[in-house]
């Protein structure tokens, strides 16, 4: 019998695959690095070229600007692997990475304006909708301050958010001249992330460097077409969302295998005294399935969603409500990963420059945004089951 086989999707996982290889065997340079990004209080330069080098940058990016477009799954398996050797590098990195996907939804000029005269131009966020907004010919001049700008100083461009004054939310795409970094990162985790501030005074934003939220939501972006990839006609909020998350996850596989070299250290190498210790084999046990189920659940979903996009059928929306649902469960389900692991990890994990005191303090770091507190999550899921509208239009 034969298969019919799918050549483009085919040289898609060649080509994440061996992205993936690349981003993996950089984790001893991230390890290396990891007290500069916490001291620097922003992700090294070396590691951001080392990333760029790799194609990580390209990943999401659409080829006609030099972009990989590999799938979701290949991209976040690359995310889990930078956040296993410093989870400040994955979490910027991977911010930075997934504007490409966005930039990619957006009207053509803004790409061009991004990556006309440089494919490796990056771009940084902050979402919240902090931005003054006042409608003029041709655009926007808007003003305002945002915080949690992950990787700012690493870009040249940024996206904030922003409401206008018929309430509509969009994301407003202003270059480097536009605005100012003020630092401001000094955080009890996620050191190395550089998440400063970013301030505009009374830019101009014109029209076509904008993306409305309705757009993302609808899946009717200016940017694609019938002829683009699958992998754009999946809904933006589905990617963001998971890149905030996603990090814990390889932050908390690297907090057991720390966990089990230091209970290792005090048994002296002696595993029939760990055999007989029932608490560490459950508290191992339960961490690692844990770690597997959060993540098999992520890969799980963008697979459904990838085969659905070229299939040619559209993700309905109580999947979409679902699957953010189950992103926003992440960070909580790696706090007590790692709270558990922490809590009895001896008396070396609370002196400062512990591996695994950084996990617990990343981890509880990432518990601070917005994406990945449940509750509204969890409301608008089961009200939708009970016959109710969807009231989150970032899904």
């Amino acid at each position: 019998m034969n298969i019919a086989v799918d050549e483009n999707l085919q040289e898609t996982n060649e080509t994440g695959a061996a992205m993936l290889a690349r981003v993996q065997a950089l984790q001893p340079l991230f390890r290396n690095n990891a007290e500069a990004a916490r001291t620097e209080r922003k992700v090294p330069s070396e590691n951001i070229q080392a990333l760029q080098d790799a194609g990580f940058f390209l990943a999401l990016q659409p080829a006609r600007w030099g972009g990989a477009e590999v799938d979701p799954q290949c991209f976040f398996q690359m995310q889990m692997a930078i956040a296993e050797a410093c989870m400040s590098t994955a979490w910027a990195s991977g911010i930075v990475a997934v504007h490409a996907f966005q930039l990619a939804l957006m009207d053509p000029r803004a790409q061009e304006d991004v990556w006309g005269d440089d494919i490796h131009t990056r771009v940084s966020s902050s979402y919240a909708p902090m931005g003054k907004v006042e409608p003029v010919e041709g655009g926007f001049r808007f003003s305002g301050r945002w915080g949690w700008s992950s990787g700012c100083d690493h870009c040249t461009w940024v996206l904030l958010g922003g409401i206008l004054p018929d309430g509509t939310y969009r994301t407003f795409l202003l270059p480097k001249s536009d605005y100012r970094i003020e630092d401001t990162w000094h955080s009890m985790g996620l050191q190395g992330t550089g998440s400063n501030d970013i301030v505009v005074e009374d830019a101009f934003v014109p029209d076509y460097r904008t993306h409305k939220q309705s757009d993302g939501f609808a899946g009717t972006n200016p940017g694609v077409s019938s002829d683009s990839a699958e992998l754009y006609h999946m809904p933006w909020a589905q990617l963001f969302i998971r890149v905030v998350s996603t990090p814990a996850i390889g932050a908390a596989r690297d907090a057991l295998a720390q966990y089990c070299a230091l209970v290792k250290g005090k048994a002296s190498g002696d595993i029939t005294k760990l055999a007989q210790d029932t608490g560490t084999q459950m508290r191992i046990a339960r961490a690692r399935n844990s770690i597997e189920e959060m993540s098999s659940v992520m890969l799980s979903n963008f697979d459904t969603m990838m085969e659905t996009l070229r299939r040619g059928e559209k993700i309905e929306i109580d999947d979409r409500i679902l699957y953010r649902f189950q992103a926003s469960l992440v960070i909580e389900k790696s706090i007590e990963v790692v709270d558990s692991l922490f809590s009895s990890a001896g008396g070396s994990s609370v002196f400062v420059g512990s591996q695994i005191q950084q996990r617990f303090l990343d981890i509880h770091t990432a518990r601070a945004h917005v994406a990945n507190n449940p509750t509204s999550f969890a409301r608008n899921l089961g009200a939708t089951q009970l016959g109710a509208g969807n009231g989150d239009f970032f899904v």
